[in-house]
Protein backbone atom coordinates (compact mmCIF):
# COMPACT_ATOMS: atom_id res chain seq x y z
CA UNK A 1 0.00 0.00 0.00
CA UNK A 2 1.47 3.73 -0.93
CA UNK A 3 2.03 5.67 1.98
CA UNK A 4 0.46 9.60 2.78
CA UNK A 5 4.01 11.54 3.41
CA UNK A 6 3.27 15.06 4.56
CA UNK A 7 6.81 16.80 3.89
CA UNK A 8 6.91 20.30 4.38
CA UNK A 9 9.39 23.06 5.41
CA UNK A 10 8.88 25.02 9.18
CA UNK A 11 10.06 27.52 11.16
CA UNK A 12 11.59 26.74 14.45
CA UNK A 13 8.74 28.29 15.95
CA UNK A 14 6.26 25.68 14.23
CA UNK A 15 5.03 27.90 11.03
CA UNK A 16 4.65 26.69 7.52
CA UNK A 17 4.13 30.28 6.48
CA UNK A 18 4.11 33.78 8.10
CA UNK A 19 1.45 36.01 8.68
CA UNK A 20 0.32 36.89 5.25
CA UNK A 21 0.71 33.54 3.66
CA UNK A 22 4.70 34.26 2.68
CA UNK A 23 7.36 31.82 2.34
CA UNK A 24 9.82 34.40 0.92
CA UNK A 25 11.81 32.76 4.40
CA UNK A 26 12.18 28.94 2.89
CA UNK A 27 15.71 29.29 0.68
CA UNK A 28 16.70 26.24 -1.15
CA UNK A 29 19.49 24.62 0.78
CA UNK A 30 22.29 22.67 -1.39
CA UNK A 31 22.51 19.81 0.95
CA UNK A 32 18.79 18.76 0.14
CA UNK A 33 18.60 16.84 -3.10
CA UNK A 34 15.23 18.02 -4.65
CA UNK A 35 15.28 15.55 -7.63
CA UNK A 36 15.24 12.61 -5.13
CA UNK A 37 12.72 13.65 -3.03
CA UNK A 38 10.46 14.68 -6.09
CA UNK A 39 11.28 11.36 -7.59
CA UNK A 40 10.11 9.02 -4.40
CA UNK A 41 6.76 10.45 -4.90
CA UNK A 42 4.17 10.36 -8.05
CA UNK A 43 1.26 11.65 -6.65
CA UNK A 44 0.60 14.82 -5.26
CA UNK A 45 -2.35 15.89 -2.68
CA UNK A 46 -2.47 19.25 -1.98
CA UNK A 47 -5.67 22.10 -0.92
CA UNK A 48 -6.54 25.31 -3.15
CA UNK A 49 -4.24 27.63 -1.53
CA UNK A 50 -0.97 25.20 -2.12
CA UNK A 51 -2.27 24.54 -5.33
CA UNK A 52 -2.69 28.32 -5.98
CA UNK A 53 0.88 29.09 -5.01
CA UNK A 54 2.29 26.15 -7.25
CA UNK A 55 0.25 27.86 -10.32
CA UNK A 56 1.73 31.11 -9.81
CA UNK A 57 5.57 29.92 -8.97
CA UNK A 58 5.41 28.11 -12.28
CA UNK A 59 5.69 24.55 -10.73
CA UNK A 60 3.14 21.82 -12.80
CA UNK A 61 3.12 18.04 -12.04
CA UNK A 62 4.91 17.50 -14.01
CA UNK A 63 7.98 20.06 -13.55
CA UNK A 64 7.94 18.08 -10.18
CA UNK A 65 8.38 14.50 -11.63
CA UNK A 66 4.61 13.61 -10.52
CA UNK A 67 2.10 11.96 -13.03
CA UNK A 68 -1.29 13.11 -10.83
CA UNK A 69 -2.30 15.97 -8.50
CA UNK A 70 -5.27 15.95 -6.43
CA UNK A 71 -6.75 19.33 -5.21
CA UNK A 72 -9.31 19.69 -2.22
CA UNK A 73 -11.59 22.55 -2.89
CA UNK A 74 -15.16 23.72 -2.89
CA UNK A 75 -14.19 26.80 -5.16
CA UNK A 76 -12.01 25.59 -8.24
CA UNK A 77 -13.95 24.55 -11.66
CA UNK A 78 -12.79 21.02 -12.69
CA UNK A 79 -12.73 22.52 -16.59
CA UNK A 80 -10.30 25.27 -15.73
CA UNK A 81 -8.22 22.91 -14.61
CA UNK A 82 -8.05 19.87 -16.64
CA UNK A 83 -4.47 19.19 -15.17
CA UNK A 84 -5.89 18.18 -11.99
CA UNK A 85 -8.35 15.86 -10.24
CA UNK A 86 -10.21 18.47 -7.85
CA UNK A 87 -12.46 16.75 -5.18
CA UNK A 88 -14.31 18.39 -2.13
CA UNK A 89 -16.22 15.91 -0.72
CA UNK A 90 -15.92 12.00 0.84
CA UNK A 91 -12.03 13.42 0.86
CA UNK A 92 -10.93 10.67 3.32
CA UNK A 93 -12.11 8.14 1.42
CA UNK A 94 -10.94 9.59 -1.72
CA UNK A 95 -7.35 9.51 -0.45
CA UNK A 96 -8.02 6.31 1.46
CA UNK A 97 -8.59 4.64 -2.31
CA UNK A 98 -5.75 6.60 -3.50
CA UNK A 99 -3.58 4.81 -0.94
CA UNK A 100 -4.74 1.58 -2.40
CA UNK A 101 -3.80 2.03 -6.31
CA UNK A 102 -0.29 0.94 -7.30
CA UNK A 103 2.29 3.41 -7.29
CA UNK A 104 4.67 5.37 -5.53
CA UNK A 105 4.03 7.17 -2.24
CA UNK A 106 1.60 10.10 -2.14
CA UNK A 107 3.04 13.64 -1.38
CA UNK A 108 0.41 15.88 0.94
CA UNK A 109 2.30 18.96 -0.38
CA UNK A 110 1.83 22.12 2.13
CA UNK A 111 -1.21 23.22 4.08
CA UNK A 112 -1.88 22.60 7.79
CA UNK A 113 -6.03 22.39 7.72
CA UNK A 114 -6.14 19.45 5.15
CA UNK A 115 -2.85 17.77 6.59
CA UNK A 116 -4.86 17.93 10.61
CA UNK A 117 -7.71 16.21 8.77
CA UNK A 118 -5.74 13.37 7.20
CA UNK A 119 -4.43 12.76 10.79
CA UNK A 120 -7.20 12.81 12.23
CA UNK A 121 -8.55 10.83 9.39
CA UNK A 122 -5.81 8.08 10.38
CA UNK A 123 -4.49 8.25 6.56
CA UNK A 124 -1.09 9.65 7.69
CA UNK A 125 1.80 7.70 7.64
CA UNK A 126 5.05 9.74 7.32
CA UNK A 127 5.33 13.51 8.76
CA UNK A 128 8.99 15.07 7.03
CA UNK A 129 9.70 18.08 8.61
CA UNK A 130 12.35 20.42 7.19
CA UNK A 131 13.10 22.67 10.30
CA UNK A 132 14.69 25.79 9.47
CA UNK A 133 16.79 28.10 11.80
CA UNK A 134 13.96 30.77 11.88
CA UNK A 135 12.24 31.95 14.11
CA UNK A 136 8.70 34.05 12.68
CA UNK A 137 6.97 34.63 15.70
CA UNK A 138 2.98 34.02 14.09
CA UNK A 139 1.86 32.79 10.98
CA UNK A 140 0.54 29.22 9.82
CA UNK A 141 0.83 26.52 12.20
CA UNK A 142 2.31 23.33 10.45
CA UNK A 143 -0.92 21.83 11.86
CA UNK A 144 -4.08 23.34 13.15
CA UNK A 145 -5.43 22.33 16.84
CA UNK A 146 -6.78 18.72 16.93
CA UNK A 147 -6.89 15.59 18.45
CA UNK A 148 -3.07 14.61 20.17
CA UNK A 149 -1.10 12.14 17.98
CA UNK A 150 1.83 10.12 18.87
CA UNK A 151 4.93 10.02 16.29
CA UNK A 152 8.05 8.00 16.40
CA UNK A 153 11.20 9.74 15.43
CA UNK A 154 13.02 7.41 12.02
CA UNK A 155 15.72 9.89 11.35
CA UNK A 156 17.06 13.16 11.81
CA UNK A 157 19.91 15.10 9.92
CA UNK A 158 20.95 18.16 10.82
CA UNK A 159 22.39 19.75 7.44
CA UNK A 160 25.16 22.40 7.51
CA UNK A 161 23.23 25.49 6.98
CA UNK A 162 21.51 24.53 10.55
CA UNK A 163 18.50 23.32 8.84
CA UNK A 164 16.98 19.94 10.80
CA UNK A 165 15.51 17.42 8.72
CA UNK A 166 13.26 15.04 10.64
CA UNK A 167 11.54 12.00 9.62
CA UNK A 168 8.50 10.25 11.97
CA UNK A 169 6.16 7.87 11.64
CA UNK A 170 2.54 8.15 12.81
CA UNK A 171 2.30 5.75 15.65
CA UNK A 172 -1.04 6.77 16.69
CA UNK A 173 -4.15 8.85 17.34
CA UNK A 174 -5.46 9.51 20.95
CA UNK A 175 -8.66 10.89 21.80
Amino acid sequence: MRKLVYSVAMSLDGYIAGPRGEFDWITPDPAIDFKALFSRFDTLLMGRKTYDLMRTGGQTAASMGMKSVYVVSSTLDPAAHPDVQIFHDRIAETVADLKGQPGKDIWLFGGGVLFRSMIDAGLVDIVELAVLPILLGSGLPVIPEGRRTHLHLEESKPLPSGTLLLKYSVSAAVE
